[in-house]
């Protein structure tokens, strides 16, 4: 049951980075097309996100799936910031990461 949450969580994350930033690269498109193509994708993150969360929910707590989903963001987006954006990840971002990783641990710590 994690498996499979941690799997949806991982594609919605992708889906809901390129609804939110994918037009990024695409500035020569009109903001209305952009927020139209913006929320078709998001729909799709939602049809991921809501049974990920239905299904973790019983066996993980809100908040152990709140902190699954902030983690799973940055990875997600990290990766798209590099390969999809072209934009370099520095050192602090590094930092902050580890100290939401940080946050995890705690948070799984029984």
């Amino acid at each position: 049951m994690i498996a499979r949450t941690i799997i949806l969580l991982i594609l919605s994350n992708v889906f809901m980075t390129f609804a939110w930033y994918g037009h990024l690269k695409h500035k020569e498109t009109s903001l209305w097309k952009a927020i139209l193509v913006s929320w078709g994708i998001a729909f799709l993150e939602y049809c991921l996100q809501v049974p990920a969360n239905r299904w973790g929910h019983q066996v993980l707590s809100a908040a152990h799936l709140k902190i699954l989903q902030e983690v799973i963001t940055l990875v997600v987006f990290a990766g798209f910031s590099i390969w999809y954006l072209k934009e370099p990840i520095r050192w602090n971002y590094l930092a902050a990461f580890v100290c939401i990783l940080l946050a995890v641990f705690f948070m799984f710590k029984k």
